[in-house]
């Protein structure tokens, strides 16, 4: 008999050009609720691949309680009990709450599917395991959040032989009343002898619940917190960070103006509300928030991706609408994308092509495109932001993400917005294009732009932002200026552990 649910050693993974799990160590006691938490990157969704079979690593080894799988698939895992819980519901809305417990593993009986039978057992089931009441009747589309990460669990559960429930980010959707009923059913599961693996940004969730916690950076597992209290959090912060703010910042001298974006009680209905800012001309702001904060949809909404159903969006003293990205473009607002090999350019076409995409109209005569004109643009352009290869006929899919994120960028530069908002401006990038691209938005902001930038990475927003707004489950919760942005201090906020009485020293 083992004395571990599951144990996974020496866990390497590697992706073209990314070590992605270097000698990654991870187990949880039967029993016990075992947190997992590490910044953005550092391998915690990798290893739950390796455990759940979906990857399989370059060396290491998988043991689920007591047996070594070798390999680990996605059937013998779960042949071995364990059960995943991922953020995504994957229900089906006008589903009933039995018919979606049992779905692909239906009971049938003489005369076709035992439906009163899988009611009973759906009602059953989630009233003594999980400790809600739910009718087996009732329609996905007509119950809370809460209640369909419930139903999610029930489905994951109903075949009464899981070991080990993984939760990864299992309360990221749902809204702060809501997180308690999750909560208490994961304490039962717990009480019922099941393993739990809790993975979460949120600290104080993570204090709430679990038993241990393991940390991880950079691909490894650097420490494992045997005794968790709500005072742990700075050391958490700390573990998770590992790192002092990177020296190719740019020096930040400017001093911001009047306020030229004003956003009142701005609100998509849904993912945000009531989101209030005053951003400054010449002022580099940052907005940072974990998955489900309503981070990404403020962004996509001040760009008319989304629609806004409450609040007014403000340019220097005139309110504007943005209902369209077309309309945002008029306004003065671009967007350089989280995504931008699927959302910012057209990996097909040339540099020039796609750094002139937006400037079309100014670039034609007669209705034909001036090519000498474009191409003069271009190469001012690949000066400036030091494009390389500086070859405006290179082809945008060949050029390094640095490089292709620069083309984004000439491409506004053209076009001389007011407004530059930027969504994750360095993800896949190297270390110097880091540091290029950091230069520019700091040129931006001294020339007298506003740049918004939303960023996953402490780190980024610190060493960059003049004030920094936080979102927490669909509101600002705090707005943080420069004199007080410290990376723990900026990660203690965003995660929630801030407010439980730790004290968070500054970097």
């Amino acid at each position: 008999m083992s004395d571990t649910a599951f144990r996974l050693k020496d866990i390497v993974k590697i992706f073209p050009g990314v070590k992605a799990l270097d000698g990654a160590n991870l187990s949880v006691l039967p029993g016990e609720v075992h947190g997992l938490v590490g910044e953005n990157g550092a391998g915690k969704s990798t290893i739950i691949k390796v455990l759940a079979g979906i990857y399989q690593p370059e060396d290491g080894t998988i043991e689920i309680g007591g047996t070594t799988l070798q390999p680990a698939t996605a059937d013998n895992v779960h042949a071995a009990g364990v059960r995943f819980i991922h953020q995504e519901l994957h229900l089906v809305p006008h589903f009933t709450v039995t018919e979606s417990v049992f779905m692909g593993q239906e009971m049938s009986g003489p005369l076709g599917l035992a439906k009163a039978a899988m009611r009973r057992k759906a009602e059953t089931f989630i009233r003594e395991t999980l400790g809600v009441e739910l009718p087996g009747n009732r329609l996905i589309r007509d119950i809370g959040p809460a209640e369909r990460k419930l139903v999610q669990v029930a489905r994951a559960l109903i075949d009464g032989h899981a070991k080990v429930v993984v939760f990864d980010e299992p309360t990221a959707p749902l809204a702060s009343e809501e997180v308690q009923k999750v909560m208490h059913a994961i304490a039962r599961l717990k009480a019922q002898g099941i393993a739990i693996l809790y993975v979460s940004h949120y600290l104080n969730e993570i204090t709430d619940i679990c038993d241990r916690v393991t940390v991880f950076r950079q691909g490894r597992d650097v420490g494992v917190f045997e005794t968790v209290t709500d005072d742990i959090a700075p050391e958490l912060v700390s573990a998770m960070i590992g790192r002092e703010l990177d020296a190719f910042f740019p020096d930040n001298r400017r001093v911001p103006g009047e306020v030229a974006l004003a956003i009142k009680n701005l609100g998509d209905g849904h993912a945000f509300e009531g989101v209030n800012l005053d951003i400054r001309r010449g002022e580099i702001f940052g907005i940072a928030g974990l998955i489900g904060s309503g981070r990404e949809e403020l962004v996509d909404t001040l760009y008319g991706l989304r629609r806004a159903d409450a609040g007014t969006v403000s340019l220097d003293g005139r309110q504007v609408q943005v209902t369209t990205a077309a309309k945002a473009v008029e306004q003065g607002f671009v967007l350089v994308p989280r995504d931008r090999r699927h959302d910012g350019l057209v990996l097909s076409m040339t540099v020039e092509e796609n750094a002139t995409l937006a400037t079309l109209d100014e670039n034609a005569a007669f209705g034909l495109v001036d090519r000498r004109k474009t191409r003069k643009t271009t190469e001012g352009l690949i000066g400036e932001l030091d494009i390389r290869p500086k070859n405006p006929a290179a082809v945008t899919r060949f050029l390094s993400g640095g490089n292709q994120q620069k083309v984004v960028l000439a491409r506004w530069l053209a076009k001389d917005a007011r407004v530059f908002i930027f969504d994750e401006p360095t993800v896949g990038v190297d270390v110097g294009a880091k540091a290029e691209i950091y230069q520019l938005i700091e040129r931006l902001a001294e020339a007298g732009a506003v740049v918004l930038i939303s960023s996953s990475d402490p780190v980024e927003l610190v060493g960059i932002c003049d004030r920094v707004a936080v979102m927490m489950r669909g509101a600002v919760s705090r707005t943080i200026d420069r004199k007080d942005l410290h990376v723990d201090h900026l990660v203690a906020v965003t995660t929630g552990a801030d407010d439980m009485g730790g004290t968070v020293h500054a970097q």
